[in-house]
């Protein structure tokens, strides 16, 4: 019976241990990725845009102009006359109107150099919502270009 005690005690313990440097250089690979990519997907990137010295569109008919304030108030000008200031749901259904009965029209957004991102692009959604099927951006070529 004593061989049997001894043989016991003698026995090795079971190890309880997890290997962990495969998990430690998947996180280091993965802190690596993380850390490069980070920078990179930022949501805003700062632009300067290039002033254009291109050549003017030329245009058989006279285009829809709809201007945009700083201050995000519009004005309408029609067929070469003076822009009148307009409230959107007036300009909405003016430009449909006359998009419907000249569907070749050209129409163009001219936004002031301070008016928001935003309201000029809401001013596109307005007129793709009258019926307008292209909408161009106005700008004006360089002082020096001159």
């Amino acid at each position: 019976m004593s061989a049997t005690i001894t043989r016991h005690r003698k026995r090795r313990k079971l190890k309880a241990d997890i290997n962990v440097v495969p998990y430690i250089d998947v996180m280091l690979v993965l802190l690596i990725i993380f850390m490069v990519t980070a920078p990179l997907l930022s949501l805003g990137v700062d632009v300067e845009l290039p002033q254009a010295r291109a050549k003017p569109i030329e245009q058989q008919k006279e285009p829809v102009i709809v201007s945009v304030t700083a201050e995000g108030a519009y004005a309408l000008k029609l067929e070469g006359g003076a822009n009148e200031p307009i409230d959107a749901t007036e300009l909405q259904a003016k430009v449909a109107a006359f998009v419907r009965a000249n569907p070749e029209v050209p129409v163009f957004v001219a936004g002031a150099r301070d008016a928001d991102y935003s309201t000029v692009f809401d001013t596109m959604v307005l007129l793709q919502q009258a019926g307008v099927p292209r909408v161009g951006l106005m700008g004006q070529p360089p002082e020096n270009a001159r």
